[in-house]
């Protein structure tokens, strides 16, 4: 007899070589049609998977987690691109304000427990919103580094399949499908600032610095918690 083959090994397996545009046509158009959406930072990489994903579906929901704590430039650029690429659905969700009184009244929680802080803003919130979907696409990359340098493309956490279409890609592809598609650059990235994620946690990087080498500086912290199992980040 046959052993059970789960949906995640079925998709690794017809899935895992295409490069992103066939993939995402697949997840987007077949697969997952209408149970399907991207969680999207609007950092300094995000326009290229927007833009990939709009080009076959400019319906498919986009999540946006508004923390609170975002760079005005990061909103801005949000903006620009939903009008640039016509997204007819990208959905900002906040924490609730009950939440954010009980546990960070003096908005610092950031400071001096960024685990915490992030559980607060961007997991919990992002955990309801992904509710009524499948399968949920991010733009993740292994030459991110840390914990992103062996990530499957595809793979199941809390229930969802998570999809990395642009996994395998190079930093030196990215910049080249930027410039072909003439998208616009996150504005702080002409500030240093190599990945954008929340005001207080953000520093510019030095040139040759990892990407990601300004969040969370000075900290041993080089994920929010939202590409991990909730249990990860409730500490069990």
């Amino acid at each position: 007899m046959n052993p059970v083959v789960t949906r995640e090994t079925w998709l690794r397996r017809r899935y895992d070589s295409a490069d992103a545009p066939e993939f995402l046509n697949a997840m987007i158009s077949q697969e997952f049609r209408g149970q399907i959406a991207v969680v999207s930072s609007f950092g300094t990489e995000s326009a290229l998977l927007l833009a990939l994903v709009a080009e076959i579906n400019r319906n498919v929901p986009v999540i946006f987690i508004d923390t609170g704590k975002m760079f005005p430039e990061t909103l801005d650029y949000r903006n620009k691109l939903v009008a640039r690429l016509g997204l007819t659905d990208v959905r900002s969700i906040a924490p609730a304000q009950s939440q954010l009184a009980a546990r960070d009244p003096s908005g610092e929680l950031w400071h001096y427990d960024p685990d915490a802080c992030c559980r607060l803003r961007k997991v919990e919130p992002l955990a309801s919103a992904q509710v009524p979907f499948d399968a949920l696409i991010s733009g993740r990359k292994r030459y991110h580094g840390a914990l992103r340098g062996f990530m499957p493309r595809i793979e199941s956490v809390n229930g969802k399949i998570k999809l990395d279409p642009l996994a395998h890609w190079s930093l030196e592809r990215v910049e080249t499908e930027f410039d072909a598609r003439n998208l616009p650059q996150h504005p702080l990235k002409a500030e240093g600032y190599a990945s954008v994620g929340c005001e207080p946690c953000t520093i510019p990087v030095a040139d040759g610095d990892d990407i990601r080498a300004g969040r969370w500086y000075g900290s041993h912290k080089t994920e929010c918690g939202i590409h991990l199992p909730m249990t990860a980040m409730a500490g069990e």
